[in-house]
């Protein structure tokens, strides 16, 4: 399989990875289960990988996904330069423990 369902239908699963990749790039960390952040982790890194390559192609996939135009801004002016030397891995993954009322486990995602 190429991805996690994540017991949603597309839309819906559209919808959260957006909103969530967007608060990840705006906050820097956010705190999520362990198979949202798995998920989550592919799309930040081409993400930042789009950003790295700077064009106008690449700024309006990013501005096309994303839904806050300053987090696009921030991506290509300040995270875009902080890894300029850095060949991928932009994302860590600390597990935190399991949640109370269903035992999922949780973790923080947060960029190096």
């Amino acid at each position: 399989m190429a991805y996690r369902k994540l017991n949603c239908n597309t839309g819906k699963r559209r919808a959260l990875l957006r909103n969530m990749t967007t608060a990840l790039l705006k906050n820097g960390r956010i705190e999520t289960t362990e198979p949202k952040a798995k998920e989550l982790r592919s799309i930040v890194e081409k993400m930042i990988t789009l950003g790295k390559q700077g064009d106008l192609q690449a700024r309006r996939q990013v501005a096309a996904y994303l839904l806050d135009e300053d987090v696009v801004k921030d991506l290509f002016d300040n995270l875009s330069k902080k890894y300029t030397d850095r060949q991928g891995g932009y994302t860590r993954i600390i597990k935190v423990g399991t949640r109370r009322g269903d035992a999922a486990p949780i973790v923080i995602i947060e960029l190096v």
